[in-house]
This record gives structure tokens, sequence and C-alpha cells, in this order.
């Protein structure tokens, strides 16, 4: 895992879960290449950012789904 300051800096199109609340506390996605996923903060358009492994992020995902996240 690394991390970039702006996030804006990024060449990525932003997405959220289509299940976030209407008060935009949730996070963001963006694929930053084949092998790279960036999450920021979606208030903060131009703050941090992670960036994590896709298959980082696919397996949060799965743990998530399924339940096996402790």
């Amino acid at each position: 895992m690394s991390h970039v300051e702006d996030s804006a800096t990024l060449p990525v199109t932003w997405w959220k879960s289509s299940a976030s609340g209407a008060q935009s506390d949730c996070v963001e996605f963006g694929l930053v290449d084949a092998g790279t996923v960036a999450v920021r903060d979606s208030k903060a358009p131009h703050g941090p950012a992670l960036l994590f492994g896709r298959g980082s992020v696919s397996g949060l995902v799965a743990a998530l789904k399924d339940g096996t996240l402790g």
C-alpha cells in the first residue's frame, strides 16, 4: 500500500457505491492502472488517496459480501 497527497492529481475516473448515503459520507474508488486501485474520502476530492493492489481490494470486497471480515 502507498498513497498520494492530492487524489485530484490521479488520472482516474472516481466512482462510489450505489449504496452510498445522501450526505456523501462514503469512499470513492478509481482504477489507476490494471493493477492499482485508489481509495479516497468523497468529501475531500483534493485530499489524500490510498493506493492498493487490485487483488487486495477484490479480497476486501469479497470478505465484506460473504461476512467473513471479522
